[in-house]
């Protein structure tokens, strides 16, 4: 891609655009991706593509004008086409200051997925099916995706960032059924590095738990309803993490009064012992050096010891917000940025695994996720776990199935009076106003006091 893009033309229009713009910004990029789907053992669909792309955007008079090309001999014209736009709206539109930073970012992967055949990518999607396929599940479903790219930002401030970006996910869902009862295991691995990430796992464990888990929940009970003490663990930690507080903390729910975090900057929202933290700088799946309008990443605290301290936001819904853009504006090159999460978890404590249990006489423990729904607006949840206990007098004992877990996001939050030392971030993807963006959620085992429990919906 190096010889693809031509960053001295970039700049040439960036110079000619400006003379008539507010400001002006260039995304362009190339990328290698993969995706194959196998089912009950069966490979069902390859995908394999080369994506090139541009995009230019002009803010004038308050508005954007945006335009995208898969013909780089044309960004030219777009960049007219979208100065054009931008002078037939209006708008209020204005950008927090940030830094303009010139920076050159090197992937981490040690082998590219491009280097990688596709029979091997198939063997490895092969052992997973074939571990996870153990008695009594009926169906495998096996889903692998490798995304390789460069791309380069230069904007009208200054800025021209190059950044190299490697992922590889694999996804796993097993099915068992009894003939009467029907149950699902789940589970997911990957990276921000390359191929090895796969390589040098142990795919037979992986696929094994997977399988057995599902078996396992066949003869489950069916759960207690009512409120309880509850421990989630590390995945479902994340995924309340993310889906409850994150998304609540995105600047532009905020505007559209869509979030129960409106006007509650510096309050109290979570107990003491709750620490919120998104950070795309860390090595977890959601990573990247630098957001879509050039914003250098770093740990973003969200909530320290229970209070509100910041929030996701992006250069415009920042400028609107009178707060600095933590970098959170994120899209692939055709799409105009939006404020998303990258990797979200809530910040480990002090407490073993057995301190959590300990003294919790009547409890549920609650392990990963099988979906859910939250509203933002109204502050209220509902999860499913994907496998289920009851906690008697400080043990794990009965194993419980289609267990689920609901409330008042912020009450919950406020309810949590045990962190676990331990931690773990997982795999994923999230979407949003149409566009799907790769992110990590993760924490440690959580106990929260009182929750309400009761058969998934």
């Amino acid at each position: 891609m190096k010889n693809q893009l031509d960053l001295d033309s970039f700049q040439k229009i960036i110079y000619s655009l400006e003379k008539e713009a507010d400001y002006v910004d260039i995304r362009a990029g190339s990328g290698n991706n993969t995706s194959i789907l196998m089912k009950d053992g069966k490979i069902q669909e390859i995908k394999s593509g080369f994506d090139l792309g541009a995009r230019v955007r002009v803010l004038k008079g308050g508005a954007w004008g945006f335009a995208f090309t898969t013909d780089l001999t044309k960004i030219d014209q777009i960049g007219q086409h979208a100065l054009k736009l931008a002078k037939s709206l209006q708008s209020d539109v204005e950008l927090a200051p940030t830094d303009a930073v010139v920076d050159k970012i090197k992937s981490p992967a040690q082998i590219l997925p491009s280097t990688v055949t596709t029979e091997e990518k198939k063997d490895i999607i092969k052992e997973a099916n074939q571990s996870a396929d153990v008695e009594g599940v009926v169906s495998t479903t096996v889903s692998y995706v490798d995304m390789e790219s460069e791309s380069a930002f230069l904007s009208s401030e200054g800025a021209s960032v190059i950044m190299e970006e490697c992922k590889v996910g694999m996804f796993l869902n097993a099915v068992a059924s009894s003939g009467e009862v029907i149950q699902f295991g789940h589970g997911s691995m990957g990276g921000t590095r390359g191929f090895e990430v796969l390589k040098n796992a142990d795919i037979e464990k992986f696929g094994r738990k997977i399988g057995e888990k599902a078996v396992r929940l066949l003869s489950a009970s069916t759960p207690p309803s009512g409120k309880f003490p509850v421990i989630t663990d590390c995945e479902l930690t994340g995924v309340f993490i993310h889906e409850a507080l994150g998304h609540a903390a995105e600047a532009d729910l905020i505007l559209q009064n869509d979030s129960i975090l409106k006007d509650k900057m510096g309050t109290k929202i979570a107990a003491d012992l709750v620490t919120i933290i998104d950070d795309a700088s860390m090595d977890a799946f959601g990573y990247y050096p630098y957001d879509a309008e050039g914003v250098k990443t770093a740990e973003n605290v969200l909530v320290k010891d229970g209070t509100l301290v910041s929030l996701l936001s992006s250069r415009e819904t920042a400028s609107k917000l009178n707060i600095k853009s933590s970098g959170n504006a994120r899209s692939i090159i055709s799409e105009q940025p939006i404020v998303r999460m990258s990797n979200t978890y809530l910040k480990p404590g002090e407490l073993k695994f057995e301190e959590l249990l300990e003294d919790m006489k009547d409890g549920i423990y609650l392990k990963g996720s099988r979906g859910g729904q939250v509203d933002t607006g109204k502050g209220i949840f509902q999860f499913n776990a994907s496998e289920s206990f009851k906690i008697e007098n400080g043990e794990i004992t009965d194993p419980l199935r289609d267990v689920s877990l609901s409330g008042n996001i912020l009450e919950t939050l406020l309810k949590v009076d045990g962190v676990g030392s331990d931690f773990k971030m997982s795999v994923g993807f999230c979407g949003k106003s149409g566009q799907t963006a790769p992110v990590g959620d993760g924490g440690p085992h959580v106990r929260v006091s009182e929750a309400m429990v009761g058969g998934a919906m």
